[in-house]
């Protein structure tokens, strides 16, 4: 395994300071949020090696710098934790992750009225259930009102994890109320993101189709190129056409052929060229 992270962090190290180094602002590029991803992912290989480098010395300290090192090893831990970060570099190359990231910075307002609804609700029902089961009838499985808020926030987002359940009649009412609030409290703003994600989607996709069909014009004029060169002293003419003339000095005879190389004029006074019709 850490032959296979060290290849893959020397892959992304390498195609990172690629991007860098192409970037014609270093400034943007430094706070574009894919690329401090990239940063955050990378980083902690390089700094558990170093911290690693030399851990005989570092237990040999005295007594006094053990704080010093546990806090160092908790450090060391997170940064080994952010190497889940290599997931999302996947948005970059994922349609459907760029049109979730979109969604939700575009809904942002939205989520916003979820969480409010969801905290005012949570805020109505736990004290009520902690009355119906701690009060009414003894059970002490709701201790208290914050440790209630726990069963409020499972039951009203709708996954019953089981935990905490109430055993009363009125506790169960509780239970049925703050279950149908949830349903309608989820269902309100789910609409607005849900047309907030299609309408993301359609323009991620038209956006990635527009730069193909660049990309593939550009790949055809790259390769049309020296050919066009080539043939550029040749002048277009357009084909001669074939006119039917009728001819008037010899009866019985219904049309004569000729060739003409210019746009239709006819060579004689008295040829006039027939209507379609007439054949």
């Amino acid at each position: 395994m850490f032959i296979v992270e060290t290849v893959c962090v020397g892959w992304f190290s390498l195609e990172f300071l690629l991007r860098f180094v192409q970037a014609r602002s270093k400034l943007e590029f430094l706070r574009g949020p894919l690329n401090i991803i990239d940063a955050l992912a990378i980083l902690p290989y390089y700094v558990s090696l170093v911290v690693e480098e030399n851990p005989t010395n570092e237990q040999e300290r005295p007594s006094g710098g053990k704080g010093y090192l546990d806090k160092l090893g908790l450090v060391l831990r997170i940064l080994r934790a952010l190497r889940i970060l290599y997931v999302m570099r996947l948005a970059r190359h994922s349609l459907g992750l760029q049109t979730l990231g979109m969604t939700v910075r575009r809904s942002t307002r939205e989520f916003g009225l979820l969480l409010l609804f969801l905290c005012v609700a949570v805020t109505l029902f736990s004290p009520l259930v902690h009355l119906a089961e701690s009060e009414l009838t003894g059970v002490q499985d709701f201790s208290s009102i914050p440790a209630s808020y726990w069963w409020a926030i499972i039951s009203m987002t709708t996954v019953g994890y089981g935990d905490m359940v109430p055993r009363s009649i009125p506790g169960q009412v509780v239970a049925l109320s703050s279950i149908l609030s949830g349903i309608l409290i989820m269902a309100f703003p789910a609409t607005s993101i849900f047309h907030m994600f299609s309408r993301s989607y359609q323009e991620l996709k038209q956006e990635h189709d527009r730069l193909f069909k660049e990309e593939c014009a550009a790949a055809a004029a790259a390769t049309a190129g020296p050919d066009g060169e080539q043939d550029g002293g040749w002048v277009a003419f357009p084909p001669p056409r074939l006119v039917l003339t009728p001819d008037t000095e010899t009866p019985g005879s219904l049309e004569d052929l000729s060739l003409l190389g210019n746009g239709g004029e006819t060579s004689g006074n008295n040829k006039h060229p027939l209507p379609a019709g007439a054949f």
